[in-house]
């Protein structure tokens, strides 16, 4: 049996069809995609917290209000109390995965400590959990038409408003996502 290519550094487009509440309208970043599964971080779901909450809870604090204001990401069901800071550079961490070149997550608390001090990475998103498919479900969901996928633009991770990333995703592929259907079929 032939393994299929790996998504990760692509993005998975929600088509409007997908009702799941957890991904309804979402963009994931897929970070890791192979025979055991697939890992990504949703990232234009906004969570309950900024920053600065984060950091104060981690007893860290920063002295950047542009850092403690900044919104965090709800980036998936699973594990929502654990964090993920994507950043756009090749750092390493205790704790990196890289993705792609220029486009890395980690999961240690030493880069957090650093942007706390101004020291980290200069584009990060910070997301709370993450989205995971056992082996085969996701492969399993693009044949349902849940998702497009198109590679990883870093300019809509680090600079697109939340609320405009998932028709920006989209037109990647030239798709306006207002002219399709909110239910799929297969020919």
């Amino acid at each position: 049996m032939q393994t299929p290519p790996s998504l990760a550094d692509h993005f998975l487009v929600a088509m409007p069809a997908l009702e799941d509440p957890n991904f309804q309208r979402s963009v994931t970043l897929v970070c890791q995609h192979d025979a055991g599964g697939a890992m990504g971080i949703v990232i234009n779901r906004l969570a309950d917290y900024t920053v600065g909450e984060l950091l104060d809870h981690l007893r860290l604090g920063t002295q950047n209000p542009a850092l403690a204001g900044r919104a965090i990401v709800a980036g998936g069901p699973v594990h929502p109390e654990r964090g993920f800071v994507l950043h756009g550079d090749d750092s390493e961490w205790n704790s990196t995965l890289h993705v792609a070149p220029g486009l890395s997550v980690t999961t240690s608390r030493d880069i957090l400590e650093a942007l706390s001090r101004g020291d980290g990475p200069a584009r990060v998103l910070v997301a709370l959990g993450y989205a995971g498919w056992e082996p085969g479900q996701l492969e399993d969901e693009l044949a349902q038409n849940s998702w497009l996928t198109v590679p990883v633009d870093r300019g809509i991770v680090f600079d697109t408003p939340l609320e405009d990333r998932w028709r920006a995703a989209a037109r990647q592929l030239g798709v306006d996502l207002s002219t399709l259907t909110d239910y799929s079929g297969h020919a």
